[in-house]
């Protein structure tokens, strides 16, 4: 397989502003780190060849002294790997994932993930799946669709919303990504356009660049979606498809309106272009249910919806759904093929279970999640006045903070320096976006929620004071 190459123009889009006069830090420093939170996040893939030395330092302005000493830092760390004739390759050092290799620094506290762990219903549903697995074992196991009773638990749950669904409208894929990357599959060819709102979900922006894809942005407005804006994308670019998230928009919050979700189907009837929908916070409400599903407003068709389990219960529970047609469903089966032979019979089993029991024990979450939304925004009023809390989420899981200066990168670089892994607006958009933003999940208790923002205060104090964001000059 043909090694993936990063071009200098897309990693420095991708860097974003990584340099600023820090004088305790020096540039090679502020470079090795900038270039460590683009592997750690996933916006550099893994085994991708980096520009030359010389080429990527007329790239950044800097001396190539700068870059040969950043990249050796980080041959040192276990982030790149030197291969004769492919010059660095990206990598992950051994054990990443939980402790950080770097000498003296502490266990990596993850803030850049929005989740929940399990709560005690997720053992008592796999015990009472355990207990159900018997009659499922005379089978092969093989089901591309998915267990016809989990369907139907599903169907229902569209009913109850208002959108009148059957259980063979319905296929039970591995999560709500594994269904976009398998619609993106059938649906797509290298090079076609992908409309999406702008910030959004970064695994679909890698899943979007998986396919071969190019990813077109609309943004959303301080309000929401802008359906003008939309309609015009469309117009000028004819996509294959749009990817919408319309139920507590990861990250900023928003949740698209009745009118809204009228004018997008209109839009998509009327333009031919299938509208696929990411539902995966729908259920993370905390005053008010969203409007019905945006599919409950279109008559042509167009509408493709993901859902999933990852949110709503335990993203340990790797299930999700697509709702379509049913030619559509038909479509995708036999494409899975390719793909996998389906979901674990467990926890479709244990996935039932969780469906018929939410009711007793998703109001309390939806409670607990609230007071943590408020706790959170406290704390980030107290300890950082000059941030920008921009929506009120009244679902989710996390805050989307505008900052006072484009500083996203290089915070995220000095916090991952101290162990804390935090989530840069950057990685939420497309060629580098979102300098001055952050998602901050609400999802730690407060007491542990604290304790990480009062070891990242200094960190953006002296950013704050220090920082020169204007520009950058060559640096011998």
């Amino acid at each position: 397989m043909a090694q993936r190459r990063t071009g200098s123009v897309s990693l420095v889009k991708l860097l974003g502003n990584w340099h600023q006069d820090l004088p305790r830090t020096p540039v090679y420093r502020q470079l090795a780190d900038g270039l460590r939170l683009l592997i750690l996040d996933g916006r550099l893939p893994l085994d991708s060849r980096l520009p030359g030395e010389r080429e990527l330092a007329a790239a950044l302005r800097v001396s190539r002294t700068t870059v040969a000493t950043a990249l050796a830092q980080l041959r040192d760390e276990g982030y790149l790997a030197s291969r004769q004739g492919s010059g660095s390759v990206t990598m992950l050092p051994e054990g990443k994932q939980t402790v950080s290799p770097l000498p003296g620094r502490a266990t990596t506290l993850d803030l850049s993930t929005a989740a929940l762990s399990a709560g005690p219903e997720i053992h008592q549903a796999y015990a009472n799946a355990l207990i159900a697995l018997p009659e499922h074992l005379i089978s092969t196991g093989y089901n591309q669709q998915g267990l016809a009773e989990l369907r139907h638990v599903i169907a229902q749950r569209y009913v109850e919303r208002g959108l009148p669904t059957n259980a063979d409208q319905i296929m039970i894929v591995n999560g709500a990504l594994s269904g976009f990357g398998l619609v993106l599959r059938l649906l797509t060819g290298p090079g076609d356009r992908v409309v999406l709102d702008h910030p959004t979900y970064p695994m679909a922006l890698t899943a979007i660049k998986g396919a071969s894809c190019r990813a077109v942005p609309v943004s959303l407005t301080e309000h929401g979606w802008d359906t003008d804006g939309f309609a015009a994308t469309i117009a000028q670019t004819s996509p294959r498809l749009a990817y919408l998230l319309a139920d507590f928009h990861n990250p900023t919050g928003h949740c698209m309106d009745v009118a809204t979700r009228s004018a997008i189907a209109d839009i998509a009837a009327r333009t031919r272009t299938t509208i696929v929908v990411d539902e995966t916070m729908v259920d993370l409400w905390y005053d008010n249910p969203p409007p019905p599903p945006l599919a409950a407003f279109d008559e042509a068709d167009r509408v493709i919806t993901l859902g999933s389990a990852g949110k709503s219960f335990w993203g340990g529970l790797r299930l999700g759904w697509i709702r379509a047609s049913s030619r559509t469903i038909a479509s995708l089966i036999q494409i899975r093929d390719s793909l996998d032979l389906g979901s674990p019979i467990l926890e479709q089993l244990a996935a039932i279970n969780l469906f018929n029991e939410a009711e007793n024990f998703q109001p309390q979450r939806r409670e607990m999640l609230r007071q943590q939304r408020d706790a959170c925004a406290e704390i980030v009023k107290e300890l950082f006045p000059d941030w920008k809390m921009t929506v009120i989420p009244q679902g989710g899981l996390s805050w989307w903070i505008e900052l006072p200066k484009p500083l996203a990168t290089v915070f995220a670089a000095s916090a991952e320096a101290i162990g804390i892994r935090i989530g840069a607006g950057p990685r939420f958009g497309v060629d580098g976006a979102f300098e001055r933003y952050l998602r901050l999940p609400f999802t730690l208790e407060p007491a542990q929620m604290r304790a990480a923002l009062e070891r990242l205060q200094p960190i953006w104090e002296h950013l704050a004071q220090t920082g020169s964001y204007s520009g950058r000059g060559m640096v011998v």
